[in-house]
Formats: structure tokens, sequence, C-alpha cells
């Protein structure tokens, strides 16, 4: 299997962490020199392994957003 090869833009932020020190983020991540998203996975502690996750275009992010203010 081909290596992946991710950057990690920017942090945005730590949604959880669980008890074995992983934490769910919320980061712009370019992967494979691809144009970054947004994306929610989870990471360990050094950002060298991570999880399945999602990644969502900006204008998935806003959408995403639209629909969790309703739940308030």
């Amino acid at each position: 299997m081909a290596d992946i090869k991710f950057e990690i833009v920017k942090k945005i932020g730590i949604l959880s962490t669980s008890e074995k020190g992983w934490t769910k983020e919320l980061n712009l991540v370019s992967w494979n020199d691809r144009p970054a998203k947004y994306d929610i996975r989870d990471w360990d502690a050094e950002h060298q392994t991570m999880s399945k996750g999602i990644t969502l275009s900006k204008e998935e992010l806003v959408a995403l957003k639209a629909l969790l203010a309703e739940l308030e």
C-alpha cells in the first residue's frame, strides 16, 4: 500500500480526548499535496498516526454548521 502524505496546515481545535491519549480534532489538512480540506479524525500525541476520518470542503463545513445550529 502506498504511503499517504499529509500536512496539517492549521490546527483548529480538539473535540475530545480518549483514555489512550488520542485526540479527536478539527484541522485543515492537505492530503497528497492536494488543496487543504477541513478534517475531523483522531490523532496520536505526535500527529504521526491517525484514525479514519472525514474531510469536508469549506462549503460542506458551512452546511454542517447550519445543520448543527438547528439542533440547539
